[in-house]
């Protein structure tokens, strides 16, 4: 099946350029979308044209569906790469995109639709037969039910938006006196953030390890899976550092954590790449999460350990061939640390600016994706992740050691960033001996 002749990224920094270099080495044609505060862009420069679409408000440029169809329009683009973030997961997105006859590179509105909904994608996965936290069968109707299935379900509950991501919407409650308080403010910020204040209720997992499996699936009904990730370093629920394979990990529950990423995948007919997270507690008994159906900012380290591009066979499998890979199981060990314009000494603050001076780290097993160049304006109307370290390495404790060299070598002048943080991380001996869960960094002192 022919491949696209032109693509536009409706995306933004370290990955528009990563889609870009892979599209330049398929042969396809590239547009960049951008607003007036990226203007002097990676992106910008190496895409084939480039359509500003608006100023720097996300809303009025990145998040403008009018706007990047009509960019795709005028530059013939006959297909859509939306990243991660912004329109990835955005149901309409996917929808218009199939209006106007240009090809959404990612999943279905139906798709999207079905696993944006967490209370539907549970349900889903239970009909599926994949293992999912005990919780509550729908939405709950008022208190009453709340604390009834508390009640059943057995304390500590996590009460959670039921169109909520980013950590909010969330909230824990380890005792029946608390649950009137806790559903109040839990209802207030879901309806506040996401304009829906529907709520469901989970068993609280305590001590869990985050991990994911990385999943792929063609328009035939084949699905497969590329192992997993530790994403268990976060912070505020938000990604710090990732690894392949988990320190946690275990051949028999590799297996069983795989077979179930392929379950939920064929479970939707998925098509595209995208990401089944777990979370696996202390017994290494694991419980569906949710999936992301999209490519994920950490898929570089399962490119690193499985000689896999995963936005080519994106593009592949949005144009209609059949997947290329197997049940791949990682070779290696690869980490991935988020470098972000924050400044860890003062509560990870925003840090935006000028890059004045930058120098990259390089070497054997050393990656860095990123679109900051020395003289580059950090924006403060975008997300701060500037740039993505990650190594590869025979084992982990030589992967550990690289990394610690490789940020070392790392040189960001101008703004504060989160290198001192990982750097101390790096060392501290519960990470090294991969004794850690998603509550690290709450005892964490740097």
């Amino acid at each position: 099946m022919a491949l696209f002749k032109k693509i536009l990224i409706a995306n933004r920094g370290e990955i528009a350029l990563r889609i870009i270099r892979t599209c330049k080495e398929m042969g396809i044609k590239t547009v960049a979308v951008y607003s007036t505060a990226d203007k002097d862009s990676l992106p910008v420069r190496f895409a084939d044209e480039a359509v500003c679409i608006g100023p720097a408000l996300s809303a009025k440029s990145y998040l403008s569906i009018p706007n990047i169809i009509a960019a795709a329009e005028i530059t013939n683009a006959d297909a859509i790469h939306p990243g991660f973030g912004f329109l990835s997961e955005n149901e309409k997105f996917s929808k218009v995109c199939e209006e106007h006859d240009i090809k959404f590179i990612g999943a279905t509105p139906e798709q999207i639709a079905g696993m944006g909904d967490k209370a539907s994608a549970k349900a889903t996965m239970i009909a599926a037969g994949v293992p999912c936290i005990p919780g509550s069968k729908g939405l709950l109707k008022d208190l009453p039910d709340a604390i009834k299935q508390a009640t059943k379900i057995k304390y500590p509950v996590i009460m959670k938006a039921t169109a909520g991501g980013g950590g909010k919407g969330m909230r824990v409650v380890w005792k029946e006196e608390d649950m009137e308080a806790a559903w109040d403010a839990t209802r207030a910020e879901s309806a506040a953030a996401f304009g829906n204040d529907g709520l469901y209720m989970e068993k609280f997992i305590e001590e869990p390890r985050h991990i994911e499996i990385q999943i792929a699936g063609d328009q035939f009904g084949n699905a497969c899976h590329l192992s997993e990730r530790d994403c268990s370093i976060q912070r505020r629920h938000q990604k710090l550092v990732e690894e392949t394979p988990s320190p946690f990990m275990t051949d028999r529950l590799r297996k069983k954590m795989g077979t179930a990423g392929i379950k939920a995948a064929k479970a939707v007919k998925y098509e595209g790449v995208g990401t089944v997270e777990f979370l696996v507690d202390k017994n290494r008994d694991f419980y569906f999460m949710e999936m992301n159906t999209r490519i994920q900012v950490e898929h570089t380290i399962t490119e690193e350990v499985t000689n896999y591009d995963l936005i080519k066979e994106q593009i592949k499998l949005a144009a209609g061939e059949k997947i290329t890979g197997g049940n791949l199981i990682p070779q290696m060990h690869a980490i991935q640390c988020r470098i972000n314009a924050e400044d860890p000494d003062n509560n990870f603050r925003p840090s935006p600016g000028k890059i004045t001076n930058y120098h990259a780290p390089g070497g054997h097993g050393v990656r860095i994706d990123t679109h900051v160049y020395a003289g580059y304006e950090i924006s403060p109307h975008y997300d701060s992740m500037i740039s993505k370290l990650i190594v590869r390495a025979q084992t982990r404790e030589e992967a550990i050691k690289k990394m610690k060299r490789a940020l070392d070598e790392y040189v960001i002048e101008g703004i504060k960033t989160t290198i001192p943080f990982h750097q101390k991380l790096m060392e501290d001996p519960k990470f090294i001996e991969g004794d850690f869960n998603t509550s690290f960094m709450e005892t964490f002192e740097y």
